[in-house]
């Protein structure tokens, strides 16, 4: 695998860490809903899960991340379209999707 590739993958992986090092411990909506650091350090590290993500489909757009557009489009919304994206929609994004990402991503570095 490409060694830019790998650092971006390694990226990703370190910003899902930090995703769950700022979740609250019982996976409480409404304890996310009033912690401002953490909601702003979680949606800081969706963005640099999809500029990575974004920057591996310029090099390689047919690289095998399921949901890679999307990805990059939830990025540039919380990046530029910040009032449009709920507190919800960072949630459930979290909750369901960031697992599924972090496998995927755990297995792409393993192939190496």
């Amino acid at each position: 695998m490409e060694n830019e590739i790998n650092t971006w993958l390694e990226d990703i992986h370190q910003a899902i860490k930090e995703i769950y090092l700022f979740l609250p411990e019982k996976r409480d909506y409404f304890e996310f809903l009033n912690d401002l650091k953490g909601r702003r350090a979680i949606e800081r590290n969706l963005e640099i899960i999809g500029e990575a993500v974004n920057r591996i489909l310029k090099v390689k757009p047919e690289f095998p991340i399921k949901n890679a557009r999307k990805i990059v489009d939830t990025r540039n919304r919380i990046s530029h379209g910040y009032d449009s994206v709920s507190d919800e929609i960072i949630w459930s994004i979290v909750i369901r999707d960031i697992v599924n990402l972090k496998s995927e991503v755990e297995d792409l570095l393993n192939e190496k």
